[in-house]
C-alpha cells in the first residue's frame, strides 16, 4: 500500500494561499526552469529546474489518487474533469456536485468526511500513493492520524494572512523525522515522515 501525503506550496509563515484563496508568488517556480514536467494531465506542463525536476519526476509517477476539499474543487472547477494528480480525485464534501458539466463522466468521487475520503482513496490506489491538499482537509487528515508524509514546496515570501498549511485550528503536536531536502530555485522542497 502507498503513503498517505500531505502536499503544497507554502508560504514563510505557513499559508497555501491568499485571503482570497489564490496562491500569488506560491506558484512562481512552477515557471522558473527550463525542464518540462507535468504530473497526470499532460496538457498542463510546468517548466522547472532540473533539480526540482528529478525531486517531483518520481512523486507524480507514486500518485495514484488525490483527495481535496469541495473549496478547492469549486476555486478550479474540478479541473474540468481531469485530474491534476494521479487518475482520481476523491473530494470531501457535504454538497455533492450534482450541476457540475463533468458529473458522473469524470474520474471525481464525493465523499462527505475526510476518514471515508482517504480510505475511498487507498483502496482506489492500490500500492500507489494518495495526494492530500493543503488546508482544511489535510489538516482534518493530519489530525485524524491518516497522513504518513507532509511534503512542502516551502517559497521565499511573507504572505501575511491567508489560508494555512494545515487549515483551521492547526495540527496537535506531531512529531516527524530528519527532513529530506531538495533546494530549487525560488523554492525548497521538504519531505517529512511521520515519526510513528
Amino acid at each position: 500500500m502507498g503513503a498517505v501525503v500531505l502536499f503544497a506550496a507554502v508560504s514563510l509563515d505557513g499559508y497555501v494561499g491568499r485571503d482570497d484563496d489564490m496562491p500569488g508568488p506560491l506558484f512562481d517556480w512552477y515557471g522558473n526552469g527550463d525542464v518540462e514536467l507535468s504530473f497526470s494531465d499532460r496538457d498542463r506542463p510546468f517548466h522547472v529546474t532540473r533539480a526540482t525536476a528529478e525531486f517531483l519526476r518520481p512523486f507524480a509517477e507514486r500518485a495514484g489518487v488525490m483527495v481535496v476539499g469541495r473549496r478547492l474543487f469549486d476555486i478550479t472547477n474540478g479541473w474540468e474533469g481531469v485530474p491534476p494528480n494521479g487518475e482520481h480525485v476523491v473530494v470531501v464534501t457535504h454538497r455533492p456536485a450534482d450541476d457540475w458539466p463533468h458529473a458522473g463522466t469524470a474520474p471525481f468521487s464525493f465523499v462527505p468526511d475526510v476518514g471515508t475520503g482517504i480510505e475511498r482513496a487507498r483502496e482506489m490506489a492500490g500500492d500507489r500513493d494518495v495526494t492530500v491538499s493543503a488546508g482544511d482537509v489535510g489538516g482534518q487528515a493530519l489530525r485524524a492520524g491518516l497522513v504518513d508524509r507532509v511534503v512542502l514546496a516551502l517559497v521565499p515570501v511573507v504572505l501575511g494572512s491567508g489560508k494555512p498549511y494545515f487549515g483551521a485550528g492547526g495540527p496537535p503536536e506531531i512529531e516527524f523525522e530528519d527532513p529530506q531536502v531538495v533546494q530549487g530555485r525560488r523554492v525548497t522542497h521538504l519531505v517529512y515522515d511521520v515519526r510513528r
